[in-house]
């Protein structure tokens, strides 16, 4: 199964998180199928940057956002 999840980078105690769509079973930071946006919870707000055109074509194909990318995929479906 797909999922939109995140990817960690950035350093040691400064993340910063890729938004991808990766097959359930890869581990976290492991091979993704595609990058769809960025998102760095340090920022104040927090800054998200998605690629709208792709998360909704992820999304009609069956991806399943994980618990914490589905408040960033709600903007975009309503």
């Amino acid at each position: 199964m797909v999922r939109l999840r995140l990817t960690r980078r950035g350093r040691r105690k400064r993340p910063f998180y890729r938004i991808v769509a990766a097959d359930s079973r890869m581990p976290r930071d492991g091979r993704y199928i595609e990058v769809l946006g960025t998102y760095d919870p340090l920022q104040s707000p927090a800054a998200v940057a998605l690629k709208q055109e792709r998360v909704l074509e992820w999304l009609k194909k069956g991806a399943q956002p994980s618990v914490t990318v589905r408040p960033c995929c709600a903007r975009l479906v309503c």
